[in-house]
């Protein structure tokens, strides 16, 4: 069984149901003329229209998955609309409300699908509440959560509940990059795609690892989009700052070098190059990497077992990329063989 942890779905019922629903989180539905429908969020960011295989059919997505030899897809839903303006309260039941959405598609295809809990970042207990509920009772296998929350790093908000109720839960987090509005110097060219969303990774990474969550929660598990965006390649220069940087001013409690915690990621493997896919895997190990395909995207791998197999892994290790490591971040999906 080949499993893609990153793979990104909005059922369509659920813009069906917010043209009605709308305005009780304060998002207008947008219909552009010749193209799919977009969110406007009132005091928020008004995002570009849906991509069409985001809101695709279900049927058309298995045939997709067909297509590319993937049995079961880890559905998230997309970043962008996580929606970090709104009020805890109003956060928490948007949440809810795709939460919710993904969990039918699941329980309706239970072969082919499961689902990462989508959380409220603007407060740390009520994003550990609902992973809790999401997984106890609606079968979550895990959590998805942007790279920052409103510009702010992922180690400077407070979240330590999520970090503990996570733990505790044994289960693992996805944190991808997000970009609702694209910046000025990455607004073309693809820039938002290639770099800003990399970037957003790599600094959410660092801010983790400098602010001593992983230190203060060995057992918490936490997969890198993109490959880790430049971590990998950049952790020589988080050393030399971690050796160098005036530490109480900067706030780096890290009890150990940058690239002690490598391995403490899993990392997906959409990095769109065999080799660089096999140099990754000699820097954090082969059981750190998991098949991605980032489906319904312009970036996304359309075979993603096919770059897994150019790599020139071992079969075994294969094996382990294509399953093994999903089961190990995500243990309730050993139970959907």
């Amino acid at each position: 069984m080949a499993i893609d942890v990153h793979a990104h779905y909005v059922p369509p019922v659920l813009l069906d149901e917010l043209e009605q629903r709308g305005r009780d989180f304060g998002i207008h539905v947008h219909h552009a003329p010749g193209c799919l429908c977009a969110l406007h969020f009132e005091g928020g960011p008004k995002l570009r229209p849906f991509f069409s295989a985001l809101v695709e059919p279900i049927e058309a997505r298995k045939k997709a998955m067909d297509h590319s030899g993937v049995q079961r897809q880890v559905l998230s839903t997309w970043t962008d609309i996580a929606a970090p303006h709104l009020d805890p309260v109003t956060a928490t039941r948007w949440h809810q409300f795709l939460n919710d959405a993904l969990r039918k598609v699941c329980e309706a295809d239970p072969d082919r699908f499961s689902y990462l809990a989508s959380l409220p970042l603007q407060d740390g207990e009520a994003a550990a509440r609902v992973l809790e509920h999401q997984v106890r009772e609606n079968g979550a296998v895990g959590a998805v959560i942007a790279a920052n929350c409103l510009d702010v790093n992922l180690g400077e908000l407070r979240l330590d509940p999520l970090w503990e109720t996570a733990s505790a839960l044994d289960v693992g987090i996805f944190i991808h990059p997000v970009q609702a509005v694209p910046q000025k110097r990455s607004a073309r060219f693809g820039l938002t795609q290639s770099v800003q969303y990399t970037m957003d990774s790599t600094m959410s990474a660092g801010s983790l690892i400098m602010s001593g969550v992983l230190d203060r929660y060995p057992g918490l598990r936490l997969l890198l989009s993109h490959g880790g965006g430049s971590l990998p390649y950049l952790i020589g220069r988080f050393d030399c700052m971690h050796e160098r940087m005036d530490k109480a001013a900067q706030g780096d409690v890290a009890q150990h070098k940058p690239s002690a915690y490598l391995r403490r990621f899993f990392y997906d493997t959409i990095v769109h190059d065999p080799g660089i896919l096999h140099w990754l895997s000699t820097r954090v190990s082969v059981q750190r990497l998991v098949l991605g395909s980032d489906y319904s995207f312009p970036p996304a791998d359309l075979d993603p077992i096919g770059t897994v197999r150019a790599a020139g892994f071992e079969d075994d290790e294969v094996t382990a990329i294509l399953r093994d490591n999903a089961i190990a971040l995500f243990p309730a999906l050993g139970g959907c063989d």
